[in-house]
């Protein structure tokens, strides 16, 4: 067979590598092209003719190639890879080679490329299919969740903008692993926000650890996350224990109160969200979790890392996503449909058939609701069970918020010496102040009052009113 080979010819050599569906371009050591087959002549789209005789720097400045292998070969003085783009949009995978004489010297340079084009569009499209699919896959999660929330404790409920937005935010936040801070005064439904991104991740067959960072003492909270090993401390359960982070293994791992946490343990949280390793107490071995951080404060937790209570760099890392949940005060429209589900809640699960009369309907869409969420499901199950007729009635309020009414009810009354001018423009001056602390900036404010922003600015300017405009 080997003495067949040698008998081979220039011409019989030129055949094979003619008969190749793979380019071979070959020049020599300065890059001025020598012979190339007819596959490349095919991929380039020029004759041997305009090819053979020029340089590769020429040819790649007049756009037949990009980049030119050669070229790179030459510069780098080693054989490289790389993928060129064609003027018809093809892809080629295209390996330059060296090739030195006797003397280490570069003589030639073999440059071979293979067409990829399909093998690309075949991965971006599987590429492309699976995204879609895990879309798909959240959708259908979203659908079903919907469809349940009457099941769910705390349900994620409402039809303002500012709760449809957040919606979303949680739609986006879900699709991703990337670590999620919760902000929001208490009682909003962050753990509800939370459990609901995991439930539409990918995540969502893995386990959802949730852990309250406050009610768990300083002393034991670190051995509780991140577990211990036999004899780790006094009073330690002597076969060790298994911490929550080790729980959460390819699930999420919900902090509460974040802020709480010591700054010792801020510094081993740190650790995990960066390396995805921990070490349990009392362990000299570093153990791996696949955890998806979601993490909730009342606080502000940007000036406490200014005042050095938490860590700067946690803080940071805590924030890449952050999902601030407005108060109920702020999203007024969402009243309603809360305060009939936790109706339609109660009326079934203490066998009732209450309904709410106008009048209290139209206080408790007024109400500031500082507990916020918390505080009108509480109240409802409490309306539900003590209410004294079928309808709720405002004698069934609780003394608190019918306050909240008595006082505004005294705005409207005249005071003593108070000329009925003077009582309209103090009622005018409260109204503006109450929709301005709903809406945040003078257009919209102006917009729900059904007045031109210009008319609002001067009675802002009348009433000495001092609005920051967050618009």
């Amino acid at each position: 067979m080997l003495r067949e080979m040698t008998q081979l010819t220039p011409k019989n050599f030129e055949d094979l590598l003619n008969a190749l569906s793979d380019g071979i371009y070959i020049s020599d050591g300065e890059g001025n092209t020598l012979w190339v087959n007819k596959s490349s002549e095919n991929i380039i789209g020029k004759p041997k003719s305009e090819l053979i005789g020029r340089n590769v720097r020429q040819l790649e400045a007049e756009g037949a190639y990009n980049p030119s292998i050669t070229r790179m070969v030459l510069e780098a003085g080693k054989t490289i890879s790389t993928v060129q783009v064609m003027k018809n949009g093809r892809k080629y995978l295209v390996t330059g080679h060296l090739i030195r004489n006797e003397q280490e010297k570069i003589e030639l340079i073999l440059a071979h490329s293979r067409d990829i084009t399909e093998a690309v569009r075949t991965t971006s499209q599987l590429e492309e299919t699976e995204a879609l699919l895990r879309r798909y896959g959240q959708e259908i999660r979203n659908i079903k969740l919907k469809q349940n929330d009457h099941l769910e404790h705390r349900p994620v409920i409402g039809k303002s903008r500012t709760f449809l937005a957040l919606q979303d935010l949680i739609d986006k936040v879900a699709a991703v692993s990337t670590t999620v801070l919760i902000t929001g005064e208490t009682g909003v439904g962050k753990n509800v926000i939370a459990k609901r991104i995991h439930q539409l991740s990918e995540r969502y067959e893995k386990p959802f650890v949730h852990i309250n960072c406050s009610a768990i003492p300083e002393s034991l909270i670190e051995s509780e996350l991140f577990g211990y090993t036999k004899g780790a401390f006094t009073g330690a359960n002597s076969s060790g224990k298994i911490g929550l982070v080790k729980m959460a293994d390819q699930g999420t791992l919900f902090l509460d109160e974040i802020g709480e946490l010591p700054l010792h343990v801020q510094s081993k949280l740190l650790q995990l969200i960066q390396d995805k390793t921990f070490m349990p107490v009392g362990d000299t071995r570093v153990h791996m979790a696949d955890v998806r951080i979601i993490a909730a404060t009342n606080q502000d937790l940007a000036a406490m890392s200014r005042e050095g209570r938490f860590r700067s760099d946690l803080y940071f890392r805590l924030n890449i996503l952050p999902i601030h949940v407005p108060p109920l005060k702020e999203r007024r429209e969402d009243i309603f449909p809360l305060l009939f589900f936790y109706l339609k809640k109660f009326n079934r699960e203490h066998r009732q058939n209450r309904k709410f009369s106008p009048e209290v309907l139209d206080l408790l869409q007024q109400y500031d609701w500082p507990g916020n969420i918390r505080e009108l499901e509480n109240l409802v199950e409490r309306l539900v069970i003590t209410a004294n007729k079928t309808e709720i009635s405002m004698s069934d309020l609780p003394e608190n918020v019918r306050a909240q009414n008595d006082r505004e009810n005294a705005s409207i009354n005249m005071l003593v010496g108070e000329t009925l001018t003077e009582m309209m423009e103090r009622i005018e001056m409260k109204i503006i102040e109450k929709a301005y602390m709903q809406h945040k900036s003078t257009r919209k404010t102006a917009q729900a009052l059904g007045v031109t922003q210009s008319l609002l600015m001067r009675r802002i300017k009348k009433y000495g009113l001092n609005f920051i405009n967050q618009e």
